[in-house]
């Protein structure tokens, strides 16, 4: 992996090799219409939200490639790259809030959870120079940290407040036995751990043989080498796995910890349909 930062280097610099017209790109946009066409025939009310999703990520696309290109234009200092970064994870972590509103304290947990992975995974990545620590990747790698990661903190923090609160009384049983709230919530704690892991680690075992994902595609298509591409992909997709492990543990440990008050009790916990929540 010592030759990795110059591949990587050249391979970015490859990426202006391609670089669709916009009337392309309005060719590409007809596969919406065939989606909303579909939905359409199918009856399946989902013609304004096909709508909606291609014209906002085409917006927000537009407005994230202004900015990108103001923050990566040669020159500029890195720590435009590391404010971008906080940007992310204060973002992330309020779509965790928003998403699981029941998880008390989802923002900061989910905020702690972000950031303990970025500081793993990219001090492994820099730290060893397996990258080139540049504004150009930072933000790509971060980004994809923390979108990777974003859907698994929200499933095991819903996930470890339906363990314990629908199995409430297997609970406070092994409390009662004289077990420390850690004890008495590992097992339910596993579960959830396992139950966001799995959609992550079924991915990674089916790369390069069900789907080839998306960093390697985007250089190939910038005309990469295969080869380069390939091993530029395995650094991700480990990088990947790790923040996916961490921000869930984190996430998860954080949250059990919440739920049990210093004297070892179970908090209360709303109801599926309680929209109060423990605070």
């Amino acid at each position: 992996m010592t030759e990795l930062p110059a591949m990587t280097t050249a391979i970015l610099g490859a990426a202006g090799t391609v670089s669709p017209r916009w009337w392309s790109l309005a060719a590409a946009l007809s596969l919406v219409g065939v989606a909303v066409a579909l939905s359409t025939v199918q009856r399946l009310g989902l013609t304004r939200d096909l709508l909606v999703a291609a014209v906002r990520a085409g917006a927000q696309l537009a407005l994230i490639g202004v900015a990108l290109e103001m923050v990566l234009r040669p020159g500029r200092p890195l720590w435009l790259g590391w404010l971008w970064v906080a940007v992310m994870v204060v973002f992330a972590a309020w779509t965790n809030s928003r998403r699981a509103p029941e998880v008390p304290g989802a923002f900061v947990l989910g905020a702690a959870a972000y950031t303990a992975s970025l500081a793993v995974s990219l001090g492994v990545l820099f730290g060893f120079r397996i990258f080139p620590l540049e504004a150009r990747t930072l933000i790509p790698l971060s980004g994809m940290v923390v979108g990777n990661s974003l859907a698994a903190t929200v499933l095991v923090g819903r996930r470890v407040v339906a363990e314990l609160r629908d199995r409430r009384d297997e609970v406070e049983a092994r409390l009662a036995l004289g077990m420390t709230s850690a004890e008495a919530a590992h097992p339910f704690l596993r579960n959830a751990v396992r139950t966001a892991l799995v959609p992550q680690v079924e991915t990674t075992k089916a790369v390069g043989i069900v789907f080839l994902p998306g960093a390697m595609v985007g250089l190939i298509l910038a005309g990469a080498d295969p080869a380069d591409a390939v091993r530029v992909q395995v650094a991700v997709m480990y990088l990947i796995l790790g923040a996916v492990s961490t921000t869930t543990a984190v996430m998860a440990v954080g949250l059990t910890r919440r739920l049990f008050t210093p004297d070892h009790r179970l908090v209360r916990l709303p109801a599926p349909d309680d929209p109060t929540s423990s605070r």
